[in-house]
């Protein structure tokens, strides 16, 4: 059932990328208050894999802790990212844009580091299991 609910989350982290890279025309969409559509779907890119991330590890783990981290990287990216432009279409002047490239690349690493994290281990105890 763990691996159903990680293969759900890791789909909709896929689509919503593929979505944000392919460029739909939809993500310009405003939604009401003035958020672009797009802005929320990456920062739901970014929590769905963090939460694959937190569920592929076993409970009482590092792996678990990391995924937890960066599930909570991800839940405030939006918000940090907003905060940082001073704007809802996350439009950047000066160096905030650079800050807010390393911001948006590290919560990014966070997720993926967390999924690695989880095969690594698998890999492991099939190594393990393997030899005994």
């Amino acid at each position: 059932m763990r691996a159903l609910c990680v293969a759900l989350l890791l789909a909709g982290a896929v689509a919503a990328a593929w979505a944000l890279v392919s460029g739909q025309g939809w993500l310009e969409v405003t939604l009401p208050g003035g958020l672009p559509v797009g802005n929320a779907v990456a920062a739901l890119a970014l929590c769905l894999l963090a939460g694959a991330g937190l569920l592929a590890n076993r409970a009482r783990t590092w792996g678990r802790a990391w995924g937890g981290c960066a599930l909570a990287a991800a839940l405030s990216w939006l918000p940090l990212s907003i905060a940082m432009a001073g704007n809802l279409g996350l439009n950047f002047q000066g160096s905030r844009g650079a800050a807010w490239l390393l911001l948006s690349l590290g919560v990014l690493a966070m997720c993926g580091l967390a999924l690695a994290w989880a095969v690594v281990a698998v890999w492991a105890r099939l190594g393990s299991q393997r030899k005994a």
